[in-house]
C-alpha cells in the first residue's frame, strides 16, 4: 500500500496534478483565502520538505479550527509537487495563480531558490507577491525595484553580517576581528556565492582575512578543501553548504583536525539532517537560524493540544515535532497569515488578492507583543517591512548541536543592515537598468 501511494505521488508529480486536497474543505469558495503549497515531498530534498509542509499545514489548520480563520476568513490549501525544480515550480505557479474555485491568492511561496528566481518577473506581471524567507534575490530587499518580491526576515547578506557579529561576540568585540582569519566553505552555486560580496565588505571594514573555498555540487568529497583549511589555519569557518555536503564537511573537518565548535553553519546547514549523519564529529557544531528548533515555545503547546493530540497533524513522524524544518514551516505560515491579517486592516475582513496581499506585506509589523499573542515569542524575530525594505528583520540566533539536540547559545544577533544596504542598492539598480525599470517612489506609499 505504501509503495502504491508513493507511485501515485510520483505519477501525479510528473503530470503536475495536485497532490490531492489537504484543505479542510472538499471545494474552495470565494469567501475563503487560498494558500497554494508548492511542495517537494519527493526527490533529493524530500526529507526536509515533508517537515516544512507539516509545520505550515499544522499552523493553517490551527488558524482555521482554533482561531476560526483570519478574522473569520477560513483558509483553504492544496499542494502541487515541484521536486524543487524551476520547471515544475513554474508549472505549479501557473496552475495556482488564478486561485482555487473562486478563493483568491494573496501571497505565494515558491519554496525553493530555482523557482524563486524563475518566478520573479512573472509574479510582478501577475501582481502576486512572492515570499522567499532565507533564499531568493537579496536585491529584492529594495521594494522600489522589486514591488512583488519579498526576501522576508533574513537575506544571505544579513546572514553574513550576523555571522561576523556572532564571531565578534565570541572574540570579545568587533575590534578583536582585526588579524583574524574567517574562511567560508561554500556550495559553488548561486546560493553559495551570494555571500561573496558582503563578506568582502565586512573583511575590509573589520580587518579580518577573508578566505573563500568553493565546494562543487554535490560535495561528497572535500579533502582538498579541508586540506586548504589546515594549511591556512583560519580561526573560524563559515559553512555554507546544502544537503549531503554538510555532514561530509563536518566529518572531513574532524579528520583534518579543525575544531567543530569553530564551524558555524548557515541556515541551510542548520538542521538535524545536517548533523546526525556526521555522528560524534558534529558534537559542538554551531549554526545560524531564523527559526530555531525546539518545542518550548507557546505555539508548540497550542499545536500539541489542538492539532497533534487530536490526530490532525500532517507530521508523519512525531519525533520531528519542533525540528528546524518543522519550525521553518511554522514561521513561513505565520508570516503569510499575518500579512493577510495586516491587509485586512485596510481592505476589510475578507479574502485578499495579490495586490492587497502586497500592501499587507509592505505594512507588516510584528513586535514582541504580537509575537506573544501568536505564541511565537523567541521562535521568530520582530519584523517591520515597508515599500523600501522588503526584508524587515535581519537577525538570526545561533544554536549548537550536543549530539542529540540543538541548544540555543545566543539571543537574536542583528546584521549591520545600514552597512550592507549600498551593496543591495547597487545590485537592484543594475537590475533596473538591465530591465529598463523605473523605480517607484516610496515616498508616495500609503
Amino acid at each position: 500500500m505504501r509503495a502504491l501511494f508513493k507511485r501515485s505521488l510520483i505519477g501525479m508529480s510528473l503530470s503536475l496534478a495536485l497532490l490531492g486536497a489537504v484543505s479542510p474543505a472538499a471545494q474552495a469558495s470565494s469567501d475563503q483565502q487560498f494558500f497554494p503549497l508548492a511542495t517537494y515531498r519527493i526527490g533529493a530534498y524530500a526529507s526536509s520538505g515533508v517537515q516544512v509542509w507539516a509545520g505550515m499545514i499544522d499552523y493553517l489548520r490551527y488558524i482555521n479550527e482554533v482561531e476560526g480563520g483570519i478574522n473569520g476568513v477560513k483558509l483553504v490549501w492544496q499542494e502541487c509537487e515541484t521536486e524543487w525544480t524551476a520547471e515544475k515550480g513554474i508549472e505549479c505557479y501557473e496552475r495556482f495563480k488564478k486561485g482555487l474555485d473562486g478563493a483568491p491568492v494573496a501571497v505565494y511561496q515558491p519554496n525553493g531558490a530555482p523557482a524563486a528566481y524563475a518566478l520573479s518577473e512573472r509574479a510582478e506581471v501577475d501582481r502576486i507577491p512572492l515570499i522567499t524567507l532565507g533564499y531568493g534575490r537579496t536585491e529584492a530587499t529594495d521594494g522600489k525595484v522589486f514591488p512583488y518580491n519579498f526576501p522576508v526576515m533574513l537575506t544571505f547578506y544579513s546572514e553574513a553580517s550576523a555571522l561576523v557579529n556572532f564571531i565578534a561576540q565570541r572574540e570579545g568585540g568587533l575590534d578583536k576581528l582585526k588579524g583574524k582569519k574567517i574562511a567560508t566553505v561554500y556550495h559553488d552555486s548561486a546560493y553559495g556565492r551570494e555571500t561573496l560580496g558582503p563578506l568582502k565588505l565586512l573583511a575590509e571594514k573589520y580587518g579580518f582575512e577573508n578566505i573563500q573555498i568553493p565546494v562543487a555540487d554535490p560535495g561528497n568529497e572535500q579533502s582538498a578543501q579541508w586540506r586548504q583549511i589546515r594549511q591556512q589555519q583560519p580561526d573560524w569557518v563559515f559553512l555554507r553548504t546544502w544537503g549531503v555536503s554538510t555532514p561530509v564537511a563536518v566529518k572531513t573537518a574532524a579528520r583534518f583536525g579543525f575544531p567543530v565548535d569553530h564551524i558555524v553553519g548557515d541556515i541551510w546547514a542548520s538542521s538535524s539532517e545536517d548533523v546526525i549523519p556526521a555522528g560524534d564529529a558534529a558534537k559542538g557544531y554551531l549554526a545560524l537560524t531564523p527559526y530555531p528548533s525546539g518545542t518550548d515555545f507557546e505555539i508548540h503547546k497550542r499545536l500539541k493540544q489542538y492539532i497533534l493530540d487530536t490526530g490532525k497533524s500532517d507530521l508523519k513522524d512525531p519525533k520531528n515535532f519542533g525540528s528546524v524544518y518543522y519550525n521553518s514551516g511554522l514561521v513561513n505560515a505565520a508570516i503569510a497569515v499575518e500579512a493577510i491579517r495586516t491587509g485586512q486592516s485596510k481592505f476589510g475582513k475578507r479574502p485578499l488578492n495579490g495586490e492587497e496581499g502586497r500592501w499587507g506585506l509592505e505594512h507588516l509589523k510584528i513586535d514582541d507583543a504580537r509575537l506573544k499573542d501568536m505564541g511565537y515569542l523567541g521562535l521568530m524575530q520582530n519584523l517591520k517591512l515597508s515599500c523600501d525594505d522588503h526584508e524587515g528583520g535581519g537577525s538570526a540566533r545561533v544554536q549548537q548541536w550536543d549530539g542529540k539536540n540543538w541548544t540555543l547559545v545566543s539571543e537574536w544577533i542583528a546584521a549591520d543592515r545600514s552597512l550592507l544596504r549600498p551593496l543591495i542598492d547597487e545590485k537592484s539598480a543594475a537590475f533596473a537598468k538591465e530591465k529598463n525599470i523605473t523605480p517607484r517612489d516610496c515616498s508616495r506609499d500609503e
